[in-house]
C-alpha cells in the first residue's frame, strides 16, 4: 500500500518497531514519526528523577499533537505517516484512528507480536550496542511496567483498522 495514510505501527518494547517503522517508510516514501526521539530530544535531559509518570505522558501528549498536525501535513501532499508512538493500549490506537477518521485519512496497522523473551533479548542487546535504533535505556523495571500496558490488537480492531500481523 502506497498510498498516504497513517501507519500505526504497534507493538511492545522490544518488538522491533523501530527498524521496521524505518524500513517502512523508506519502503513507502514516507516520514517516519519516532515518539522515542521526540522525547529524547525534547525533554530527556530535563526529565526528574526516578521517571515520574505523569510528568513523561504530559510531554507525550504534547509531542503527540505536534505530531498529529505535522502527519495530516505530510498526508495531505500525498506522504505516508509513519506513526512509530508505541500504541501499546486499544484506547491510543482508537484515538489516532478516530483523529485520522475526523480528518478523513486512511489508517493501516501494523502488528508487531513477538515472544516476550525474544523482546528482553532484544532489549539488552540495544542497551549495550546503542546502536541507530537506540534512543535510551531501558531497564528491567521500565520493560515490565509496559508489558502491563501491552494489548494485543483483537481480530474487531484488526478489521477496522485495516490490521496487519507484521514480521519483525
Amino acid at each position: 500500500m502506497t498510498e498516504a495514510a497513517f501507519h500505526l505501527i504497534c507493538g511492545s518494547t522490544g518488538a522491533g518497531k523501530s527498524t521496521y517503522s524505518q524500513a517502512l517508510a523508506l519502503e513507502l516514501g514516507g516520514l517516519h514519526f519516532a515518539i522515542d526521539r521526540w522525547m529524547v530530544t525534547l525533554f530527556w535531559q530535563d526529565s526528574p528523577q526516578p521517571i515520574q509518570f505523569d510528568w513523561t505522558m504530559t510531554r507525550i501528549d504534547r509531542c503527540e499533537a505536534i505530531i498529529f498536525e505535522t502527519a495530516k501535513q505530510a498526508v495531505s501532499i500525498g506522504a505516508p505517516a509513519i506513526l512509530d508512538l508505541g500504541f501499546t493500549k486499544a484506547a491510543h490506537r482508537q484515538k489516532f484512528a478516530q483523529l485520522a477518521a475526523e480528518a478523513n485519512i486512511p489508517v493501516v496497522l501494523h502488528v508487531l507480536d513477538v515472544p516476550v523473551e525474544t523482546r528482553w533479548a532484544r532489549v539488552e542487546g540495544r542497551n549495550a550496542k546503542r546502536g541507530e535504533t537506540y534512543a535510551m535505556e531501558v531497564d528491567r523495571s521500565m520493560f515490565d511496567f509496559v508489558e502491563t500496558m501491552w494489548e494485543l490488537p483483537d481480530a474487531a480492531e484488526m478489521t477496522a483498522l485495516n490490521g496487519r500481523l507484521v514480521g519483525s
